[in-house]
């Protein structure tokens, strides 16, 4: 293998999905060296980019619920079918967790451990890095990558109730407009705590509090180098990594508090954000893509998908005489993943199908998913694996 020349050698492992590019650690010391080189990374995940997004996938059962898998996609040339290979990666040390997010290759995880919660790991080098604990446990969470400090971020925003008065003060120090619709009750005041750590740092930081609540989201939503969630009065709000500071996003004249479209989901769709409404009247999901971001007339409705009930579901709703299957498998079981290179959209059914979706042709396909080491169907929780191709990867 030291004939290969190291151009050649750098090539050639960019190539390969996570779990073979681990396992490339050992055939030599050169391969070893080079899988921590900063230049092999960057053409790994340069390749992601060009290619489809991957995934990874946590299996969810009492017995097995520490298993990790990286989702390789690959379709049949033939017959057009996609199926999807998963291979289990190798976890750190730790009892029960539960993938939180991804960004550039690094998981982040929370753990159940009597001396942390929250890790960072990464599955090219098997390393891991245990964060310092909060106080509290509840809220949502994002992670991230500042490009000004080439440094890792991790927020979490908890939630407390309070008096108008202090709601008043904390809102100035986030440089919010009282005109912003706001949460407000007659006899207290829900607003969230924010904090922020930089990985490596040995203490969170506290950056005060804000007048929203978020929804909690399945998938990690940063576009633009900026973390995106949706608040229960359906305005769509980012946190620069770079600033600390939060902005609300324009989001699609459609979705108001007041309109029959319910607001499902944030999700990234190419490079771009999205937003997935539920539409009541034709029982259609919508996924609106923002073409330029920021700006609020770029909105373009791109997707209309209608009712489908996977195959997994279907031997339980046929002992049912309603022909309503929406009623049985409700919109907010859907998850929109990704958009394929094709066209196409991924879509997970309730933890426990994967669907492709053919936009062109409105029609679906169950994905077929085969676990390695798995003999049986178990419940998964599927992660596209993040990305901006303008950001440098580091370790953690």
């Amino acid at each position: 293998m030291d004939r290969i020349p190291q151009e050649l050698a750098l090539d050639i492992l960019s190539r390969l999905p996570i779990p073979s590019l681990v396992q490339s650690k050992s055939v030599c010391q050169d391969w070893r060296t080079l899988t921590h080189d900063q230049l092999l990374v960057n053409k790994h995940f340069k390749q992601m980019v060009e290619n489809d997004p991957s995934f990874i996938l946590q299996i969810m059962g009492y017995s097995i619920q520490n298993q990790l898998y990286f989702g390789d996609l690959s379709s049949d040339r033939n017959d057009g079918n996609v199926t999807m290979i998963a291979k289990k990666l190798t976890i750190p040390p730790l009892l029960n967790f539960h993938l939180v997010s991804s960004c550039n290759g690094l998981l982040l995880l929370r753990a159940t451990h009597p001396s942390f919660e929250l890790c960072i790991y990464n599955p090219f080098t098997r390393d891991y890095i245990e964060l310092p604990k909060l106080s509290h446990h509840d809220g949502v969470r994002g992670f991230g990558f500042d490009p000004t400090t080439k440094k890792y971020k991790v927020v979490e925003i908890s939630y407390k109730r309070t008096t108008p008065f202090t709601f008043s003060h904390r809102v100035v120090r986030f440089g919010m407009r009282r005109s912003h619709q706001t949460e407000t009750s007659s006899s207290s005041l829900i607003e969230s705590e924010v904090h922020i750590l930089t990985v490596g740092s040995p203490t969170w930081r506290n950056l005060g509090c804000f007048p929203f609540r978020f929804m909690w989201q399945k998938s990690q939503v940063l576009v633009n180098r900026k973390l995106h969630w949706r608040t229960t009065t359906n305005l769509i709000m980012s946190f620069d990594l770079a600033t600390e500071q939060f902005k609300e996003v324009p989001r699609p004249d459609v979705i108001t508090s007041n309109s029959d479209r319910r607001f499902h989901e944030l999700v990234i769709l190419r490079g771009c954000l999205s937003a997935v409404s539920f539409d009541g009247n034709n029982q259609e999901l919508e996924i609106w893509v923002m073409k330029e971001y920021a700006v609020k007339d770029s909105w373009v409705k791109q997707f209309n998908i209608g009712a489908y009930v996977p195959k997994i579901f279907q031997s339980n709703y046929q002992c049912h005489s309603s022909s309503n299957s929406r009623f049985y498998l409700p919109k907010n079981c859907i998850q929109v993943l990704c958009l394929l290179r094709n066209g196409g959209i991924l879509l997970q059914y309730g933890n426990k199908a994967i669907v492709f979706y053919d936009s062109h042709c409105r029609t679906f396909q169950d994905i077929q998913v085969t676990f390695e080491g798995i003999s049986s169907c178990f419940t998964a929780v599927a992660h596209v694996a993040s990305l901006n191709s303008t950001d440098t990867f580091v370790d953690a």
